[in-house]
């Protein structure tokens, strides 16, 4: 779900999904897409532009290999005008590694400012002062209000686990394709034994 900074608005990809409330498609690359076109998430998101309304705002996910300043600047450059918004989703477990070099006086890990700073900077000094940020992976509405209290750049945030009841949270990754890893960066393979193939 997505919660905007003016108000809060029910948001998935297509509008085959928004279908079922009659609801628009939002537009967002999602990361199994990322993930079938081997990881590349310019050509995903490119594939995508090409393939979706003209009136979709596109947004995509620009985490993938956990450098977002860098994705999100080649993002803007290949898809232009087309080009609605980014989203930053690092898990709460990682460093992206446009910070690794500020380490030190902040937590640097998940969705943070300092990171939401750099891509805004980014992105405005190469001349994409209109493409939105939004940020997801782990906001709550206590994050929200730091966020909008401290002035962080963000557009719209993306809210989910922190919406479900009781513990029965998870992801569904695409991890391999083909038999190939293909996983965004940190997320891999790993055999269960209790999971069954259904015909």
């Amino acid at each position: 779900m997505w919660r905007q900074v003016t108000g809060a608005e029910i948001g998935v990809t297509t509008d085959e999904q928004a279908s079922w409330w009659g609801g628009r498609g939002l537009g967002t690359v999602p990361h199994s897409l990322i993930a079938s076109y081997g990881g590349n998430t310019v050509l995903a998101a490119t594939k995508f532009a090409e393939w979706a309304s003209p009136v979709m705002r596109v947004t995509v996910l620009v985490d993938f290999e956990n450098n977002s300043v860098e994705t999100a600047l080649e993002v803007a450059r290949a898809l232009g005008d087309r080009l609605w918004g980014v989203r930053l989703d690092t898990s709460e477990s990682l460093v992206d590694f446009s910070l690794v070099d500020e380490m030190g006086d902040f937590r640097p890990t998940g969705v943070n400012a300092r990171l939401i700073e750099r891509v805004r900077d980014a992105l405005d000094r190469d001349g994409f002062e209109r493409v939105k940020i939004v940020a997801s992976g782990g906001f709550t509405a206590e994050k929200i209000r730091e966020f909008e209290h401290l002035g962080v750049p963000v557009d719209a945030y993306g809210v989910g686990s922190s919406l479900i009841r009781g513990a029965n949270d998870f992801t569904a990754d695409v991890v391999l394709t083909d038999g190939r890893p293909s996983g965004k960066f940190g997320r891999r393979y790993r055999p269960n034994e209790r999971l069954e193939l259904v015909q």
